[in-house]
């Protein structure tokens, strides 16, 4: 939000600078977050002044120059040579003199400097109007009065004006903020804080505000008061729409707005003097003589005055006359309604509408507007009328005309103050610091809020209505606070603190440890949005579209959607950095899923990891070796090794995002799915390259690791592992050798485990070698030879028969 500091001057006399004032706001909670510079005219015209020309003669040496004698009210004369048609003995111009800069069309500066011309000294330049950024003439010099005194500045005889402005940061709970008048308000009660005088807020006065003649008048009807509890209207006959003057063009121009024409730009000053947006109908164009505050039938079409065609919805609240609507509600005029040159007479509205019915109807129709912005965020029911009379007076002093109705104030309920009971213990308590009963009033007092009952234990207060942040006793403890100053607050220089118990398997604790062990590892940590397609689900038969959290507002197609898999934004971002030649990655992310489960909503907590490409960066004395899932499956172990869970069974993997992979589980729960993923999934992000993806259980990890820890007796007697290498049908998985080995030998068969795929050349078509280990252990005896191969040759034998497995 950009606040003049000579606008904000006028409700509060200053004679400060803007760094105290900006450091001041600041302490106030209205951050300023810069200062900049305003000039109505570019440089402001330093160093351009008032010249007397005391002599006028021919160039010796150049026919069209002369050769002039000027005052520049410094005592001595100076010379310059001009080549200007009309310059004469006994003018008063404008001259630029020496380290000047003027500007030409373009913005681009240039600097008057000493030098001669054909021979003779030159002191300066007497400038023509277009030289100084006054005109589009160049016939000749500018003549300016004879009254003008020599060395008076050229920016006070042309009223040039310039500005300091405060860019602030306003948060979103300081609606009473969003005008020159909330940063005054707040001004002036850091100003009585500070114990400085003169602190009184000037308000522009409406006494003057008088109905000339009745004759246009507009009736007003509003159909639901929840939605529009406070409606205003005016008629002002005999207008003439036409350019701004300077004084109000420059005041828009500082704050960054563009002036249109002198009713539109009073409406826009007066919503940023005030903070009560108001808008201007074409009373021509009020068919009936009637306006109407109402919702319309949703599919209702209506062009904006951005020339846009938006189809209304049935909660969408619109100023309406007998032909239809003329305006969507605190949001954004309509483009046959509005003021144009040939408008003589507007019907002005000033209105409070429902914040949250502004709120929903601007992110419906996409639109942000300076009202909409006050509006949804609450504004001051009490200066509807009072706003109204202050444009209209402006409008009669730069557009001419008369009031010609009586104003229209409909109000039927009058929305209250708050009452808020203040605790003196409270205040020390949440404070930290006790402050004095008056300096708790005085503050309360500068803030506007009246004290209306005072006891040994605290206030009864009433918060003005437009303070929609203070409504509770904390909040005006931190009024309190913030007015004080949280500089003033004293610190003592003992420090107490507790030491919290907290359990080593803290989520975030967890995280930065395998975070930390993973960047070690060379992985960079991502985060993706978990907004994403709804379309991915169908990429996976175990993902269902009914499962789908749908966003009610989405920003669009695209980001619809919370993501049930943390998969797919992965593959995004490893297509967006292929398709920039960073085809060697290895990317980890800490995320959630989201599902809409027929029991309910669910979040669920995974890390996943991704590798592709190449293991190590190129280089002359290391061969190009590709990522592969042995070397993939070694950061998974690594991590659950980290956390102490060791013992894991691996299982045949149930999940079609995968085109080869395995899951390793504690007891029922899997804790990590791994492997390659698809082809077909990987074309659709048009990635051609192996990605090896896992994905953590992370919920279940940490509930692993808050078990208690369980001791059991170590083996004292060797386990024992046996390799085969099984040539079999492509069409067999992992995981039908996994069932029949532990249908086989269920006692002493500990694990089985796939460490090798081969497919192509030297072996059959159609073929494929899996080197698959068996690790076999008796807690009560060592095996023997014969034992261990008994247990081998029934499992080749149920292969063989099952599978039709041969060795290799």
């Amino acid at each position: 939000m950009r606040i003049s500091y000579n606008w904000l001057k006028q409700f509060i006399k200053l004679d400060w600078n803007s760094e105290d004032t900006s450091a001041l706001l600041t302490d106030l909670g209205l951050e300023v977050e810069g200062v900049d510079k305003y000039e109505s005219l570019k440089g402001g015209l330093e160093g351009v002044v008032v010249g007397h020309v005391l002599t006028c003669i021919p160039h010796p040496n150049a026919d069209r120059l002369r050769v002039t004698t000027v005052d520049l009210g410094e005592g001595t004369p100076v010379q310059i040579v001009c080549g200007a048609p009309n310059v004469a003995a006994g003018q008063k111009v404008a001259v630029a003199t020496i380290g000047t800069k003027l500007y030409d069309k373009e913005g681009v500066a240039f600097e008057i400097k000493k030098g001669k011309i054909r021979g003779e000294e030159s002191h300066g330049m007497i400038c023509a109007e277009d030289e100084l950024g006054l005109g589009e003439g160049h016939d000749g010099i500018m003549i300016l009065s004879e009254d003008l005194k020599p060395g008076t500045p050229a920016s006070k005889v042309f009223n040039i004006e310039t500005d300091e402005v405060f860019e602030i940061g306003l948060t979103p709970n300081r609606a009473d903020a969003m005008s020159h008048l909330g940063v005054a308000r707040d001004l002036r009660a850091g100003l009585i804080q500070k114990n400085i005088n003169h602190t009184e807020l000037i308000t522009p006065s409406v006494s003057k505000f008088k109905v000339e003649k009745r004759t246009l008048k507009v009736d007003i009807k509003v159909e639901d008061n929840k939605l529009a509890p406070r409606y205003c209207g005016v008629t002002i006959s005999g207008i003439t729409v036409k350019q701004s003057p300077s004084w109000l063009q420059n005041r828009l121009k500082s704050i960054g707005l563009t002036p249109k024409n002198n009713v539109v730009d009073v409406t826009n000053y007066v919503l940023h003097e005030l903070g009560q947006p108001l808008h201007a109908f074409d009373a021509a164009k009020i068919k009936g003589g009637k306006v109407t505050v109402k919702t319309v039938a949703a599919g209702t079409k209506f062009i904006t005055l951005d020339d846009v065609e938006r189809t209304l919805h049935e909660e969408d609240l619109m100023i309406c006359d007998d032909n239809g609507p003329m305006c969507i509600a605190g949001v954004f005029g309509g483009k046959n309604s509005g003021v144009s040159e040939n408008t003589t007479a507007i019907f002005l509205e000033s209105a409070y509408f429902n914040p949250i019915s502004i709120r929903k109807t601007a992110k419906r129709h996409t639109l942000s507007t300076d009202a909409s912005f006050r509006f949804e965020r609450g504004i001051d029911p009490t200066i509807t009328e009072y706003a109204l009379k202050r444009a209209a007076l402006l409008i009669q002093e730069v557009a001419g005309g008369e009031i010609t109705s009586d104003v229209i104030d409909l109000y039927p309920k009058k929305i209250e103050d708050f009452s808020v009971l203040l605790n003196f213990n409270n205040v020390t308590k949440i404070i930290g610091q006790e402050l004095s009963k008056e300096t708790i009033k005085k503050i309360l007092v500068s803030l506007d809020i009246k004290v209306n009952s005072v006891s040994d234990a605290g206030l009864g207060l009433t918060i003005p209505a437009y303070r929609v942040d203070v409504q509770r006793e904390i909040d005006v403890i931190e009024e309190i606070l913030r007015v004080y100053g949280y500089n003033n607050i004293n610190f003592t220089p003992k420090l107490n603190a507790s030491i919290s118990n907290s359990s080593r398997t803290e989520d975030y604790k967890v995280q930065n440890i395998i975070a930390n062990q993973l960047v070690s590892q060379g992985f960079n940590e991502m985060m993706a949005n978990s907004l994403t397609s709804p379309e991915y689900v169908k990429l996976s038969e175990k993902l269902k579209e009914e499962f789908n959290v749908m966003m009610l507002n989405p920003l669009s197609n695209d980001l619809s959607a919370m993501r049930q898999s943390l998969l797919f934004s992965g593959l995004e971002a490893i297509s967006f950095n292929i398709n920039r030649k960073r085809s060697d990655l290895k990317l980890f992310e800490f995320g959630k899923s989201y599902h809409k489960l027929p029991s309910g909503y669910e979040e669920n907590k995974h890390l996943t990891l991704f590798v592709t490409g190449n293991r190590l960066m190129e280089n002359w004395s290391t061969p190009q070796q590709p990522s592969d899932f042995f070397l993939f499956k070694g950061y998974v172990t690594s991590i659950l090794s980290r956390l102490g869970i060791d013992k894991t069974a691996t299982q045949p993997l149930d999940n079609d995002i995968f085109a080869e992979g395995t899951s390793l589980s504690v007891g029922k729960d899997i804790i990590v799915e791994l492997g390659t993923v698809k082809k077909s999934i990987l074309k659709h992000f048009d990635i051609k390259q192996e990605v090896l993806f896992a994905d953590f259980n992370w919920g279940a990890i940490l509930k692993l690791l808050s078990t208690k820890i369980k001791f059991v007796e170590i083996p004292k007697y060797p386990e024992v592992r046996r390799d085969l290498a099984l040539l079999l049908d492509q069409s067999v998985a992992f995981d039908q050798i996994f069932s029949i080995a532990k249908q086989t030998e269920k006692s002493l068969l500990k694990d089985v485990n796939l460490f090798d795929v081969y497919e192509g050349s030297n072996l059959p078509e159609g073929k494929k070698s899996y080197a698959v280990s068996f690790t076999i252990q008796d807690s009560s005896k060592t095996l023997t030879d014969a034992q261990i191969d008994k247990i081998m040759q029934k499992l080749q034998a149920n292969f063989e028969k099952e599978l039709g497995a041969t060795l290799r």
